[in-house]
């Protein structure tokens, strides 16, 4: 053995992301350098054309694993409002018609949702988390964070929908929660868990002998 270790790729170039999903992974994938997809430059990005989060997140995760030939983690997650019909869903993060934009996506919903009382007001972040090798492999994990959407953002942490989902057996949205405590109950944290055993079981080298 070399000492050197292995190398993962994380599907993202999500600069959130990146810290959270290391911060998650690292305490159970040991002896592996994540890396985020800014490594990469060269690699374009996936059009997410899945219709769930799995088939989202494993198009982007064999694209990069066939372009660095590495294995490469990602995640499609998103705010699935009951009322709503579990939209914006896949949608979440072009819910107002621009990619990425966070505030624009969040005053959209809260001006959707300003009518309805707070009995009705349930909602879940969902996440699913995949793994995939350049041979094709592929494993895949979800997780939820249950809560109820405030009427008004609060709470400077966190990105996208985090300012107005209160969780279930919480004071306080997701965006006023530390980073540890998110990571601890959140839907990407949840997948995330459940996928790093099946990373340390396809990456750690079967004993020598």
């Amino acid at each position: 053995m070399t000492g050197t270790p292995q190398r993962l790729v994380l599907a993202t170039r999500n600069a959130h992301k990146v810290t959270e999903l290391r911060a998650i992974l690292a305490e159970s994938v040991a002896g592996v350098e994540l890396v985020g997809a800014d490594a990469f430059p060269e690699v374009p990005d996936v059009r997410e054309t899945g219709v769930t989060f799995a088939e989202n997140a494993l198009l982007k995760a064999h694209a990069l694993a066939r372009a660095t030939g590495l294995p490469a983690v990602a995640d499609d997650s998103g705010l699935c409002v009951d009322v709503l019909g579990g939209a914006p869903g896949i949608f979440s993060a072009r819910w107002a018609g621009k990619h990425g934009d966070d505030r624009a996506n969040l005053e959209l919903l809260l001006a959707q949702l300003a009518d309805v009382p707070e009995p009705y007001r349930a909602a879940h972040f969902a996440c699913a988390a995949v793994l995939a090798l350049p041979d094709g492999t592929e494993r895949v994990a979800e997780g939820q964070l249950r809560g109820t959407l405030r009427y008004a953002p609060a709470g400077e942490g966190g990105f996208g929908y985090d300012p107005i989902l209160q969780p279930d057996g919480e004071t306080r949205t997701c965006a006023e929660l530390t980073p540890d405590e998110k990571n601890a109950i959140s839907h990407r944290g949840q997948a995330f868990r459940a996928l790093a055993p099946l990373v340390a079981e396809l990456l750690t080298p079967p004993p020598i002998g």
